[in-house]
């Protein structure tokens, strides 16, 4: 059985392993609620998964030690079981779908764990580890669904406990469920009246699924930038931990994520993976209800691929008015783009691509039109641009 009496053994275990991850306040994010980040983006290997993969490994026996480990993971739990694994001098194989990052990928072997890379998504690693684990003798460590890895990443709240006493409430991803299992546990045990919100990905929803319909269910599939909470099916003790301690299960869009992953790079010069931003994603877009309450959003991680962060960019941009595409209609005259250019201009509006077309068959024989993206402040400031166009007279499609 899970207890506080484990987790704090948990916490004294990984007190010179792991890095107790700074709280930092956050007012820009959600005006009307004090919000502070607990940073295990900067954790060691980039998320919080160290805290339960070492505590597992330090539980092994002698025996099991001997015959090595074996782990499956979008990413995060990878790093962590091989960094734990290294430490101990255990020899570690891990699973991973062949969709994961590259830089996830690429950072587990630099651990020095063997590498198996299975066609699908985690669900399909997992069932290639078991296969494994019975093949070759590994002893199994389970990326969630396990009470030693549950109360290492418990060690979180301990954490935050004390680094903010007078907590209302925390905010926490959810995929399998491991994480938010060991933080909602360890803070109704110190302090119930602590609420517990618990976040996935839209396009990943098993645990919100599981625990409203009051059974364990499965997904078909799973389509969520957030890689790390990809998770078609919750565990058994996750399920039930979440059914008992968290307080409420929201989701957030791929949209909602990106604008995160965005505001926390600009206003704290944090950079977080899809996962590790769905926290601040439900704060920022109003999911629980947090006003005048001092919250806590869990940055689970940060190990975002350069590659996809571009695109996230390009995505929170638009998602937070920062970028803006008009199309116009215009008269076929000279003079047309210049009256364009300069409205936007004087109104502080910054064009970084035009396209320029005639009309369309059916459209009027001297029309054409004008696609613009521009770069702006906020929706304010875009509609505020929109409504100068039309005072003038374009037309706006």
């Amino acid at each position: 059985m899970l207890t506080l009496d484990s987790v704090y053994r948990a916490s004294y275990v990984l007190k010179n392993v792991i890095r107790k991850t700074d709280v930092i306040y956050a007012p820009k994010l959600k005006p009307g609620a004090q919000i502070y980040l607990k940073t295990e983006n900067l954790q060691i290997t980039g998320s919080f998964k160290v805290r339960g993969s070492y505590y597992k490994m330090s539980n092994l026996t002698e025996e099991e030690k001997a015959r090595g480990v074996i782990a499956c993971s979008a990413g995060n739990h990878a790093q962590g079981v091989a960094l734990s694994a290294q430490k101990n001098g255990i020899k570690a194989v891990i699973c991973l779908p062949d969709g994961a990052p590259i830089s996830k990928v690429e950072a587990t072997k630099s651990y020095g764990a063997e590498v198996c890379l299975v066609e699908g998504v985690y669900d399909d690693a997992y069932k290639k580890a078991l296969e494994l684990r019975d093949e070759k003798g590994y002893t199994f460590i389970h990326p969630f669904n396990d009470e030693d890895v549950i109360a290492g990443q418990g060690t979180i709240a301990l954490e935050v406990a004390e680094q903010i006493p007078d907590l209302d409430a925390i905010i926490v991803p959810i995929g399998g469920g491991g994480l938010i299992s060991g933080v909602a546990y360890t803070m109704k045990m110190l302090n119930p009246k602590i609420k517990v919100y618990g976040v996935q990905a839209a396009g990943a929803p098993s645990m919100l699924n599981s625990v409203r319909d009051s059974e364990i269910e499965e997904l078909e599939s799973v389509s969520t930038i957030a890689d790390g909470i990809a998770v078609k099916k919750p565990g058994d003790l996750t399920y039930e931990l979440c059914k008992k301690y968290v307080d409420e299960i929201v989701t957030v869009t791929d949209d909602e994520i990106s604008a995160a992953i965005l505001a926390l790079m600009e206003q704290h010069k944090l950079v977080t993976e899809g996962a590790g931003a769905v926290a601040v994603a439900a704060a920022m877009f109003g999911k629980v209800d947090i006003e005048n309450k001092k919250t806590v959003c869990l940055l689970s991680g940060g190990n975002i691929d350069v590659t996809i962060l571009s695109r996230v960019i390009k995505r929170g941009l638009l998602m937070s008015g920062r970028t803006a595409q008009l199309m116009i209609e215009l008269a076929d005259k000279p003079g047309q783009l210049k009256n364009v250019s300069r409205i936007i201009a004087d109104l502080g509006g910054n064009v970084i691509s035009v396209h320029h077309e005639r009309a369309n068959e059916g459209s009027d024989v001297n029309g054409c039109y004008l696609r613009i993206i521009l770069e702006t402040r906020n929706f304010d400031h875009i509609a505020q641009i929109k409504k100068a166009l039309c005072d003038f007279g374009f037309k706006l499609l």
